[in-house]
């Protein structure tokens, strides 16, 4: 039997409660939360390149492009 408790905490409250942490918890903890923080971001960044108007081809073509200006600049 598995019961559910919803409890409204401030986060002055819950930073009470992280402080009382043992350090190994703490360390556990931050690394949950960084992981949370960059799935968002990767998350976010992911939506802003899907487009349908990009393929290999298009993106093989800005590489050389890009590579070119590189090469020249070590010309000069």
């Amino acid at each position: 039997m598995k019961a559910s408790l919803e409890i409204d905490l401030s986060f002055n409250q819950i930073l009470a409660v992280v402080k009382q942490l043992p350090r190994q918890q703490k360390i556990r903890l931050t690394k949950e939360l960084e992981k949370e923080a960059i799935d968002t971001r990767l998350s976010k960044l992911l939506k802003r390149f899907n487009s349908e108007d990009l393929d290999m081809n298009l993106i093989d073509e800005e590489v050389e492009r890009v590579r070119q200006q590189i090469y020249d600049q070590k010309k000069r």
